[in-house]
């Protein structure tokens, strides 16, 4: 790795040979490989696929970015295979305080695992990419995606700068990153993780990211979402699960009837291979409080609830009352507040649940991809955008996602609406989506 003071340098030399996007299959998000686990074991079968979507219409990426870059970034990342070191790694590495959480038989399959083909073109000034295959294998392209097309653009940014410009720019992104560390050391008893791998400024940047917060935090920082730089950093890999397991399991289902139930179906999928720390709820891919309201009574037995898309405070504390309605003291459960957080909003729900809950923050773009008054002239082309990489349909039939926030809905528009009528629209408050 190398060293965190030669970024400005290493950017202003960059070669394809030094420094791919993705340099390897464990570039990824934990609960990728925690999911991959479980799809490859219950759904084998299912085809899946996803479809890059950019929620900032505004930014053309495909005049910002070369074709032949992405391509050749993709082709890259489609070359990589996990390495001996790393199987061993994920092999007898403790996760979540559980030895062996992969199983032998998965671990054997992962050795030989390769990133399936993509589909691009350009369409309206942006790249219409996608996955389509097995969903245990589409599922991996997510994290890769959305890594090399952000960082493909804060390098064509770059390009723009001179060399004292560039020591410039990350000096001040440095300074500006500090100056949140301290304050974040003001919180007793704080929990933070890095989840910025999906939508970083680059792989450099977050390496720094990591290993000042490793540093400046102490114990507070728990680790990292990124499974790579928690191997090579020796931190906790950080992890559970994502939308899209209940949107491929309501796209699967036959009926209402069924779609009503996809949510809980999954969880029951989750908890035939985990326990403990990992039983984290994600209650909002079609509304917060359809979930609650009809979820069956073990549910709330589970160890936490990660609110996604509604405001931390107002979600959170729609989640306190569920817990005291089903008999739980929220303060032996868990919170885990991860949607657009920034030092005002980490420092404010903190405060704010302080004593009441127990609490864990996971931080990511506003970590690992705010450059906002860090350029000597401005560069609208540094600012993060809302990049994602969601499913859009499996064997078939069209996914959707609702969330709490209307703006980051995904799906076709007559679906949509009908789970719509399924879940209803209690509790949903559209917001502006930034990151």
């Amino acid at each position: 790795m190398p060293a965190p003071s030669d970024i400005a340098k290493r950017v202003y030399d960059h070669t394809w040979k030094l420094d791919p996007i993705i340099r390897s299959l464990l570039d990824t998000d934990f609960y990728k490989l925690l999911m991959l686990q479980m799809i490859w074991g219950l759904y084998p079968d299912v085809e899946a696929t996803f479809t890059l979507l950019n929620r900032s219409r505004t930014v053309r990426l495909s005049d910002e970015i070369e074709e032949g870059e992405l391509r050749a970034q993709l082709d890259h990342a489609r070359s990589l295979r996990f390495s001996k070191k790393e199987m061993i790694w994920l092999a007898g590495n403790s996760f979540h305080g559980r030895h062996q959480i992969f199983e032998q038989r998965f671990l054997r399959w992962l050795t030989d695992f390769r990133l399936p083909d993509y589909e691009l073109r350009r369409e309206d000034g942006q790249f219409v990419l996608q996955f389509h295959g097995r969903w245990c294998e589409t599922t991996m392209w997510e994290i890769p995606a959305l890594a090399i097309v952000n960082e493909l653009r804060s390098r064509a940014a770059l390009k723009q700068l001179g060399r004292f410009e560039l020591d410039v720019l990350y000096a001040r992104a440095k300074a500006k990153l500090w100056s949140k560390v301290e304050r974040l050391r003001e919180l007793p008893g704080l929990r933070i993780s890095d989840f910025g791998t999906r939508r970083r400024h680059s792989f450099l940047w977050q390496l720094w990211c990591v290993e000042a917060l490793k540093e400046g935090l102490g114990g507070a920082f728990i680790g990292s979402s990124n499974v790579l730089m928690a191997m090579n950093n020796d931190l906790d890999a950080i992890g559970t699960n994502a939308h899209e397991l209940p949107m491929v399991l309501g796209a699967l289902a036959p009926d209402d009837a069924a779609l009503r139930q996809a949510p809980y179906r999954v969880l029951q999928d989750w908890q035939k291979y985990y326990g403990g720390n990992l039983l984290i709820v994600l209650p909002d891919a079609f509304g917060s409080q359809a979930f609650l309201k009809a979820a069956p009574d073990w549910v709330a037995n589970w160890t936490g609830v990660r609110p996604d898309s509604a405001p931390p405070i107002e979600g959170g504390e729609e989640i306190l009352r569920w817990w005291r309605a089903r008999g739980h003291d929220p303060k032996e459960k868990l919170l885990v507040f991860s949607d657009a957080l920034d030092v005002d909003t980490i420092e404010e729900t903190f405060r704010h649940f302080q004593g009441r809950v127990r609490m864990s923050f996971g931080w990511g773009t506003n970590l690992t991809n705010d450059f906002e008054g860090c350029a000597p002239n401005p560069n609208t082309a540094l600012k993060a955008i809302s990049l994602v990489c969601k499913v859009s349909d499996a064997n078939g039939h069209p996914a959707v996602k609702l969330a709490d926030n209307p703006r980051k809905a995904t799906g076709d528009p007559a679906e949509i609406a009908r789970y719509l009528r399924v879940f209803g629209d209690a509790g949903r408050v559209a917001q502006e989506v930034l990151v």
